[in-house]
């Protein structure tokens, strides 16, 4: 009898660890997820340095610095009143399609990233991709229709 208990009580126990893993994993998860939904203005984006964020706004501006091949985008205004910059390493260049410089230009976007100090601006390092999302914005009017 002993040696059927000792047998359970060995198996319990990596299963109860393992539950305490998984259960740790999605608190943490979690809690990464829920700091993430934090949404600023961008106007409003220096007082979060150091926060992870969402931001959305326009993309006024972007070019594709040559040397280093890294790509900024202004957001929220252009340059000499900047807001907000959107900074994609050239690490990370590939993974988007096309030229983000040009493809993001005029469109309202919402970016989600850790706020830092970028040449004393706020600024937004990004790495993937799924960070940096165009949202589409309804304008279309309803057409007037004359009644006859």
């Amino acid at each position: 009898m002993r040696l059927i208990a000792g047998r359970i009580k060995s198996i319990s126990v990596p299963l109860i660890m393992k539950k305490r893993l998984i259960l740790s994993a999605f608190a943490t998860l979690l809690a990464y997820t829920a700091s993430a939904q934090t949404t600023v203005a961008a106007k409003n984006a220096a007082k979060h340095i150091g926060e992870t964020v969402t931001i959305c706004d326009k993309v006024f501006s972007g070019k594709l610095v040559t040397p280093s091949n890294t790509t900024l985008m202004n957001i929220g205004s252009y340059d000499p009143d900047l807001t907000l910059t959107v900074v994609i390493p050239a690490t990370a260049r590939d993974k988007f399609k096309g030229t983000p410089e040009a493809d993001y230009t005029g469109k309202d976007v919402t970016v989600t990233g850790k706020l830092i100090s970028y040449k004393g601006k706020p600024g937004i390092i990004i790495i993937d991709p799924k960070q940096l999302k165009i949202v589409l914005v309804d304008n279309a009017r309803t057409p007037f229709i004359p009644i006859k």
